[in-house]
C-alpha cells in the first residue's frame, strides 16, 4: 500500500511540476519587422535609384536632388507622426516639415506623397519602391540608412 501511495505521489508531483511550469509565451514583435513600431527611427538618405523597366539598368537619381536635400534626415515615430529636417546644406526655404505615416502591409504611405513598397529592412538600411511614376513598369529605388 504504501509502494502505491508513493509512486501516486511521486506521479502527481512531476505532473503538477509540468502543468506549472508552462508560462504562456509573450508574442513579441520582431525588432526588424516591417511595423510601425519596428520602423521608427531616424534615416538618411543612402541611394536614389531609377529604372525605366524591369529589364533596364538601374540609373543613379541623386544628382536630381540639389545638395541641399541629399543630407536631409526623416524621423519615423512609431505612433504615425514624421518629421523631415533640413540638415548640413540649409535648402532656401527650408525643407524642414511634419506630418504623418502609416503602414498598411508592405506599402509605406507618407503625408500622402510617397505610396511605395518597401522591398527590404534589416534594422539598418530600408529599401522602397515607388513604381509606375513616368511610365508604366518604371521604378524609383530610394535606400534609406538609419542613423
Amino acid at each position: 500500500m504504501k509502494s502505491v501511495t508513493v509512486r501516486f505521489m511521486a506521479a502527481a508531483l512531476m505532473m503538477s511540476s509540468v502543468l506549472f511550469s508552462c508560462k504562456k509565451e509573450d508574442v513579441k514583435e520582431e525588432p526588424c519587422s516591417i511595423s510601425m513600431q519596428g520602423l521608427a527611427g531616424t534615416y538618411g538618405l543612402k541611394a536614389f535609384k531609377y529604372k525605366m523597366s524591369a529589364t533596364a539598368p538601374e540609373q543613379d537619381f541623386l544628382f536630381a536632388l540639389d545638395d541641399c536635400e541629399k543630407d536631409d534626415i526623416v524621423k519615423l515615430n512609431a505612433n504615425g507622426t514624421s518629421e523631415s529636417q533640413d540638415m548640413g546644406i540649409i535648402c532656401s526655404p527650408s525643407n524642414s516639415d511634419s506630418g504623418t505615416w502609416s503602414l498598411s502591409g508592405n506599402t509605406i504611405i507618407a503625408d500622402g506623397l510617397i505610396n511605395g513598397t518597401i522591398g527590404s529592412y534589416d534594422c539598418k538600411t530600408l529599401v522602397i519602391y515607388l513604381d509606375n511614376i513616368f511610365v508604366p513598369g518604371d521604378r524609383y529605388i530610394i535606400t534609406f540608412e538609419k542613423k
